[in-house]
């Protein structure tokens, strides 16, 4: 009693006092200059003193009495959330700050009481600070990162400013001066005789006058939106989610430029659907060559996409840029029908889904076929990667001119590239412990390898059945051959088994490139292939049919390709992984890593959100949704091996295994399923597929029986006659099989999957 009396004695005083002062509120505006109490109000109203103008904060039964010191007092009953004490601060304080490639970026400690930042970017295109998408501010939980892109070469300067209670905090602001940015490195067949930019941008790095920008996210790939024009007479059609937005360019009304951004790591299931089941994200034109002027780029070092690739069909003028690409359906990235300018650089490519025997590490990582031209794959990085790049396939006529510089194959194994038909400059890249073959030419390419820095790889350049292709057991592609001129390239010679021919001297089988003693000798008519008799284009010494390019020293190229310009994304990325440099060992080493794929496959991106929308639904790694996971039906195309055991947990063996000795598609295989009275191969798809059979056997007419129906093997023997590949026949989900002996014994060596749409 005697305390409730006190205490209503002191309020009443409080009261009288104030009300003969005229004053009651006493707060000032926030300060971040000086020390603060910090009172929080049910209302969520905040008042802030100075802690150097108090004299008290008296605390009872719910009442808070400020009490300055000038003896004035503001009084609270039960109006006072929380107290709290902000620090004086000194402005943000900006930890990392750097320009790269027409972009820019700042990395700053987060500031006490602010919810969001404001990020201005000055120079270049910039005359006065103009603000950046709130986008490209982003919360990684104990820093803050903002990302500008869209920048022509020159020098920058990124201010960061805190918002408080919706207020910018200008006396809190840092800028980080001095900021050098280049340009992208556009040469190349993309860019040739085409200078409109190919994608959303200019060749300056700027936006192109009208282009979209939208922000990919795993919270807003299902939602972005914009109207597309889609029909003659202009009218537009609103397209919801990233598929259905590039699904409508594919009407042919409209080629306004859109920059499709990624921020963190995008899985499959974020998606709003996809277009292609095999690859992903389907870009198609209407028709041949459809100017589309789409960029996909990744924004900072850590975007990321899991579980699917891209198809572009049809496509004039796509970019991509600055991804990483992870368990993709079935390639990474397949330029399928007639494409023409497309710009693929800088992206960190990893593994593929698990397909087994030659495809453990998925099927291809950047393919280039079908009359797809004027194509440049420049600057990427492939990660241990299986059948890196194939270009062409066998219905092109050639000459389709791509460019192929500036990447990394950092221990992959194979396809770097393969070429048919088509004209390739392959120059400059590195060629780090490739464990099977660095370039190889059939079917009358012309490859001119130029420049390149070759280090423990054994076989760096083939041409089909002559050379050191036709030495030994076995060649990596048993097709006709195709001509590689050679000039300036760095062979360390450190690898086993390494080998290399030049017509200067050459096997008894012939040899791997003609070599020249200066740049621009041609390769006179008469040399031609061994198998096929085509002979070498020269059109790299035709300036009608070659763009303007300074090739880089091939003992300069590791250094720049790993440099930060170099191969990958910014700062190369934020995966890291330090693969064995064993001499004779690791450079020979093609099987799938499991350490390397275990971290693919639980990796996340340490992204919190995009300032104030960080309240969405975090990543889920235990339930991961890319298709290695055990529980998910397997993607793409999938080869079984059965080289002493099945390669895919699918196959389940009864009886024993045999040796079959063949070569397929460039890998050798010894083992495979026996079928003769205990044999039997036995399996469940998940999908329905078109499913072929390869068999170790030089008799035309063998058959098998699938669930004892006989099923004779009526397809094409191989040109060694090590095996054949029955035709395809359909098998449907859900169903089990059983493949036994049919009329006589056989050897299965493969089973090859290809998913049904």
């Amino acid at each position: 009693m005697k305390r409730t009396l006190l205490t209503f004695i002191v309020a009443l005083v409080a009261m009288m006092v104030n009300a003969q002062q005229g004053n009651t509120d006493n707060s000032v505006a926030r300060n971040q200059a000086v020390n603060q109490a910090r009172l929080t109000l049910i209302s969520n109203d905040v008042k802030y003193y100075n802690t150097d103008d108090l004299e008290s904060i008296n605390m009872a039964d719910g009442q808070v009495v400020v009490v300055t010191k000038s003896q004035k007092q503001d009084v609270y009953n039960g109006q006072v959330a929380a107290i709290r004490f902000a620090k004086k601060q000194d402005g943000v304080r900006i930890t990392e700050a750097k320009g790269w490639l027409e972009s820019a970026y700042v990395k700053f400690d987060l500031f006490e009481g602010a919810t969001h930042y404001h990020v201005y970017v000055q120079g270049g295109q910039y005359a006065d600070f103009t603000r950046i998408d709130d986008q490209l501010v982003r919360n990684y939980g104990t820093y803050g990162r903002a990302d500008v892109v869209g920048l022509k070469a020159g020098t920058y300067s990124v201010k960061v400013v805190p918002v408080v209670d919706d207020a910018e905090v200008t006396g809190m602001a840092s800028t980080a001066t001095d900021l050098i940015v280049r340009n992208y490195d556009r040469t190349g067949y993309a860019h040739f005789n085409y200078n409109s930019g190919v994608g959303a941008y200019n060749n300056d790095g700027t936006l192109k006058n009208g282009a979209k920008v939208l922000y990919v996210t795993k919270n807003t790939a299902k939602t972005i939106k914009t109207s597309v024009v889609t029909d003659a007479k202009g009218g537009t059609t609103e397209c919801t989610g990233l598929q259905a937005i590039v699904a409508a360019y594919e009407k042919g009304q409209d080629t306004t430029p859109i920059a499709f951004r990624f921020i963190g790591l995008v899985t499959v299931n974020d998606l709003d659907a996809v277009g292609s089941k095999e690859e992903g994200i389907q870009v198609k034109g209407r028709k041949a060559d459809s100017e589309l002027n789409l960029t996909f780029e990744g924004i900072g070092e850590d975007a990321t996409i899991r579980g699917f690739g891209f198809l572009v069909r049809n496509s004039k003028s796509v970019e991509f840029r600055n991804l990483g690409i992870m368990r993709c359906l079935d390639d990474g990235l397949s330029l399928d029908t007639d494409n023409s300018n497309i710009w693929i650089h800088h992206l960190d490519v990893f593994y593929g889904p698990n397909g087994g025997g030659d495809h453990a590490k998925g099927d291809g990582s950047v393919d280039v076929k079908s009359d797809s031209k004027f194509v440049t794959v420049s600057y990427c990085r492939y990660w241990d990667t299986g059948k890196t790049n194939m270009f062409g396939m066998k219905s092109e006529s050639g000459p389709n001119y791509i460019s192929y510089h500036h990447n990394w194959f950092d221990h992959s194994d194979s396809r770097h590239p393969r070429v048919r038909t088509m004209t390739v400059h392959v120059w400059n890249n590195f060629f780090d412990n490739v464990a099977k073959y660095g370039v190889g030419a059939t079917t009358g390419a012309s490859v001119f390898v130029e420049n390149n820095y070759f280090l423990k790889t054994k076989k760096p350049i083939l041409s089909s059945l002559q050379g050191t292709d036709a030495l030994g057991s076995g060649t990596f592609s048993g097709e006709d051959g195709g001509m590689i001129k050679a000039y300036g390239n760095y062979f360390d010679r450190m690898a086993a088994h390494f080998s290399y021919y030049t017509q200067k001297s050459p096997a008894s089988t012939g040899y791997d490139a003609y070599e020249t003693t200066t740049r621009d000798e041609q390769v006179p008519s008469t040399e031609v292939t061994k198998v096929g008799g085509t002979a070498y284009n020269n059109f790299d010494t035709d300036q009608s049919r070659i763009y303007a390019y300074t090739p880089d020293a091939a003992s300069d190229v590791p250094a720049i390709v790993k440099g930060y310009y170099g191969a990958g994304r910014l700062n190369h990325g934020d995966f890291t992984y330090s693969f064995a440099d064993n001499v004779g060992s690791d450079n020979d080493d093609s099987a799938y890593d499991a350490t390397l794929g275990s971290l693919l496959d639980n990796y996340k991106s340490t992204l919190v959100g995009v300032f104030g929308e960080e309240s969405a639904q975090p990543e889920n790694p235990d339930n991961p949704d890319y298709p290695d996971n055990p529980d998910t039906p397997q993607e793409g195309t999938i080869l079984a091996s059965f080289d002493g055991a099945p390669s895919n947990s699918m196959f389940t063996i009864g009886g024993s295994y045999g040796d079959g000795k063949i070569t397929y598609d460039g890998t050798y295989y010894k083992k495979g399923v026996k079928l003769d009275s205990k044999g039997s191969i036995t399996f469940t798809p998940q999908k329905n597929y078109s499913m072929t059979l390869v068999l170790a056997t030089s008799k035309s007419g063998r058959d098998v029986k699938i669930n004892d129906v006989a099923t004779t093997v009526s397809g094409e023997q191989n040109t060694d006659g090590a095996y054949y590949e029955m035709e395809p026949i359909s098998i449907t989900s859900g169903t089990e099989y059983v493949i036994k002996k049919g009329s006589a014994e056989s050897i299965v060596m493969l089973i090859k999957l290809v998913p049904v749409e």
